[in-house]
């Protein structure tokens, strides 16, 4: 009776096991990846005159594909919606700028990161604001559910003064910076650098460095898919260790390349 029973337990747990495939097999059979990009965040993920996906994170993406041996698929995601798209199940991982938060983490499983960003203060040439601290009592902005909208809206409940404004995408707010429904706004170096150069914003200029921490960002799948996030970790180490994230640094980027290691702790 004890053998049999034994036996039974064993094979429910197989086929308990079985039921449960891990995501990085499920990936490798259906030979297709889909990556969550967000377009409107160059030079991390954009549209080009062909409206194909380009960027930093879409190259980031084919490379991921390629290193399981499937095709890449770009599922184009706004902000607010990089997690919902994988708890819905409409992609795999999330190679999306998303910053490595401890409340991101309760949800999703986060990986070491594999990009750095620094922050920038954007305004518009009539504000007359000429660092961070100029836009105190100033109307600002920045993309809802960023590191650097939440980090933006709790300074300006600090200061006690002034309005803070989410918008849904990048374009949104600097397209609002533009036509002075805000003054300033708070983003990546390289996404400031890359709309004032695109010439799509007129009257807007880069003044200065936002005192915010260092935005680590990382790539995300389900939390309990240990062995996909285990390879999406290595695959970041690899991409540091082959030159791959330097290469692609200077193709979009340019400059000096982040350090993507935390002094005094581990990644």
């Amino acid at each position: 009776m004890k053998t049999a029973v034994t036996a039974g337990l064993f094979a429910a747990t197989c086929l308990t096991a079985a039921a449960h495939a891990d995501a990085l097999d499920d990936i490798i059979s259906s030979g297709t990846l889909r990556c969550a990009v967000v377009l409107d965040f160059p030079p991390m993920g954009s549209r080009d005159e062909a409206n194909n996906p380009i960027g930093f994170d879409v190259d980031y993406c084919n490379d991921l594909a390629a290193a399981l041996g499937v095709e890449a698929e770009i599922v184009e995601t706004p902000f607010p919606e990089r997690i919902p798209a994988l708890m819905s199940g409409r992609v795999d991982v999330g190679v999306a700028s998303t910053s490595d938060t401890l409340e991101r983490a309760k949800t999703v499983g986060m990986t070491i990161p594999y990009f750095a960003f620094q922050m920038a203060v954007t305004a518009n040439d009539a504000s007359g604001i000429t660092s961070f601290e100029d836009m105190k009592g100033k109307t600002v902005g920045a993309t809802a559910g960023t590191y650097e909208a939440i980090a933006l809206e709790e300074q300006v409940k600090e200061w006690g003064e002034g309005t803070f404004r989410p918008y849904q995408t990048q374009a949104d707010v600097f397209l609002a910076l533009s036509q002075g429904q805000l003054d300033a706004t708070v983003s990546t170096s390289t996404v400031a650098q890359a709309n004032v150069k695109t010439g799509n914003f007129p009257g807007i200029s880069v003044v200065g460095n936002a005192p915010f921490d260092t935005d680590y960002v990382a790539l995300f799948a389900m939390r309990e898919e240990y062995g996909l996030i285990n390879f999406l970790n290595l695959f970041i180490n690899q991409q540091v260790r082959t030159g791959r994230y330097a290469e692609l640094y200077e193709k979009w980027v340019g400059g000096d390349l982040p350090d993507l290691t935390v002094g005094g702790t581990y990644r």
